[in-house]
């Protein structure tokens, strides 16, 4: 990862990204340089501009006047991240950021634009091993931006790109016990606490829907929880994250098709990615926070003993659910998760999951679907933490109505809810494994991209991580 730092000027030879309102020469240009510049952000509604000098990139980010807060730091990350991708042609390692307006604050959007664009997944590619990214160092400079600041942005790109590193990786080198490994040694590396619970422990539990999926596996489940606590945090009832670990998903017996599906499954556990990763910023960074993080992991497969759709399943909470989908699955390990989280009496449980291809279909790859049953004011603090990071949630109906779909005649309720409303009746499922303040997120859409978007980049996109930290760290 290219690391972010603080110094008190630009030098003379290196890649810089202006941000301004009125360009003004700072950098020892000369004048024919200088001039050209003048002239062309003096075109009419001209907002960027790049010049090659010499060896050296500038980028010129104009910043709009009334530009709403949130929309331009999300202007400033994917310009950022078109400014690194240019140095990195250039086989530039040094990039700065000068920053001649009074919102210094600019210059950390830009920042997180530029490290998150930088985001490479090579290791199991040795030939790339030559268009490896060079950039290494983005300075901060001439900024009234206080070190701390950039110590936190730093965890939390760093946090990001570990969850994609996990969502990137292939179910051969990452299964359920992989997954918990992962999770136990970013705890040892930030100071959180893991319990992964074996097999064993799990049939004890009676953890129906997790042992279900997991029945048509060569490989065992795991549920892994973590903590972070710290002496006087702030809330006397824990928060606790959920996130969905299918680290691989066929569909089970109900098989999904092969192309544009089956082959991008392993990006199923993007959930539990982030709800591990989103842990490790909290407690390297150590907000005052008491948080709890629960995943239940297994791969979903059609061998052995296989769940089959028409199976009556007995959860964990002793309820029934027949299974009429295989490829339904995630919910089934979710909702084990959530009665399990009833014994912390939580403040509120945010469950995060790539569970419905509807929700995708919905809102697209954009932002994620969100639905529960909480305050207003938990409610709005969830979305401005998606507004500030700009992933956006898109707020779905919860009406009684859809409880109605779920409705089995030989059980207490199905797992699919018919073709209608196929996002809403998943959350609807879910709920009714909960006590507690709940909220449910779907990201199915943008948790894995098919092709680059800007500093999201192409496959495993981290989504979730930065949400989650802003809305802890606001609390």
């Amino acid at each position: 990862m290219a690391n972010i730092l603080l110094k008190s000027k630009v030098t003379n030879s290196t890649n810089v990204l202006v941000i301004t309102e009125n360009f003004k020469n700072e950098f020892n240009l000369p004048d024919k340089v200088n001039d050209y510049i003048v002239n062309e952000l003096s075109q009419k509604d001209k907002k960027t501009l790049t010049y090659n000098y010499i060896g050296k990139y500038i980028s010129i980010f104009i910043v709009e006047k009334g530009k709403e807060i949130s929309v331009l730091n999300e202007q400033l990350r994917r310009h950022g991240s078109i400014v690194a991708d240019s140095v990195n042609l250039n086989k530039g390692k040094d990039l700065y950021i000068y920053n001649q307006t009074k919102q210094q604050s600019l210059s950390l959007f830009a920042a997180e634009g530029m490290v998150l664009s930088n985001y490479q997944f090579i290791k199991h590619k040795p030939t790339a091993e030559k268009n490896k990214n060079t950039l290494q160092s983005i300075i901060i400079a001439n900024s009234n931006i206080k070190q701390s600041q950039v110590d936190e942005l730093n965890i939390v790109c760093s946090a990001t790109i570990l969850a994609r590193d996990l969502v990137n990786e292939p179910v051969n080198y990452l299964n359920a016990t992989d997954l918990s490994n992962a999770f136990k040694a970013m705890g040892k590396l930030s100071g959180f606490k893991v319990d992964v619970l074996n097999r064993k422990k799990i049939k004890e539990l009676k953890m129906g829907g997790l042992l279900a999926v997991n029945a048509g596996s060569v490989d065992e489940p795991t549920f892994s929880v973590m903590e972070y606590k710290p002496n006087k945090p702030k809330n006397k009832k824990p928060y606790i994250l959920i996130g969905k670990g299918v680290v691989y998903d066929t569909g089970g017996l109900s098989l999904k098709p092969t192309l544009a599906s089956m082959d991008l499954m392993k990006c199923d556990m993007a959930g539990a990615a982030a709800v591990g990763c989103a842990m490790y910023a909290i407690a390297k960074a150590k907000l005052n926070i008491h948080v709890i993080a629960l995943v239940p992991a297994t791969d979903n497969r059609p061998g052995f003993n296989a769940f089959a759709p028409g199976d009556i399943i007995t959860m964990m909470d002793g309820s029934t659910v027949e299974m009429l989908n295989s490829d339904a699955e995630g919910r089934m390990i979710l909702a084990d998760a959530l009665h399990y989280a009833k014994r912390f009496n939580p403040e509120l449980v945010i469950d995060i999951a790539t569970l419905t291809g509807a929700a995708m279909a919905a809102i697209g790859t954009f932002g994620m679907v969100g639905m529960g049953n909480i305050s207003n004011n938990q409610k709005n603090k969830l979305h401005q933490s998606g507004i500030n990071v700009y992933e956006r949630i898109a707020e779905f109906p919860f009406w009684d109505e859809y409880d109605e779909l779920m409705k089995s005649d030989i059980a207490d309720q199905k797992n699919i809810g018919g073709a209608l409303g196929g996002s809403i009746t998943a959350g609807k499922f879910l709920a009714k494994f909960t006590n507690f303040p709940y909220y449910h997120i779907d990201i199915a859409g943008p948790a894995f991209l098919s092709s680059k978007d800007s500093y999201r980049g192409k496959g495993g996109t981290g989504y979730g991580v930065r949400f989650f930290f802003d809305f802890f760290k606001n609390l």
